[in-house]
C-alpha cells in the first residue's frame, strides 16, 4: 500500500489521472473507496452493480454527504 500512496503522489504531481480498480473475487467492504479518495483517483472502477460492489458504492454516497469526494470525476 504503501508504494501505491507514493506512486499516487507523483502521478498526481505530474498531472497523471489515476483510476482505482477493484479485483475480481474481493470481499464485501468499501475500503477501495477510501484507497480512492486518499490516491485523489478521478474515477473508481468497482464493476457492474450488485452484490459486493453495492458496498463501495454506498459508502461513495455516504463520503459524498462530507464533501469528500471532490476530486472525483473531474477529468
Amino acid at each position: 500500500m504503501y508504494d501505491a500512496l507514493e506512486f499516487s503522489k507523483i502521478a498526481n504531481q505530474n498531472n497523471i489521472k489515476l483510476i482505482t480498480s477493484h479485483r475480481s473475487g474481493e470481499a464485501i467492504d468499501s475500503q477501495i473507496s477510501h484507497i480512492g479518495i486518499a490516491t485523489n483517483s478521478k474515477m473508481l472502477k468497482i464493476g457492474i452493480v450488485g452484490g459486493e460492489r453495492v458496498a463501495k458504492l454506498n459508502e461513495l454516497i455516504r463520503l459524498a454527504e462530507y464533501d469528500l469526494i471532490q476530486g472525483i470525476a473531474q477529468i
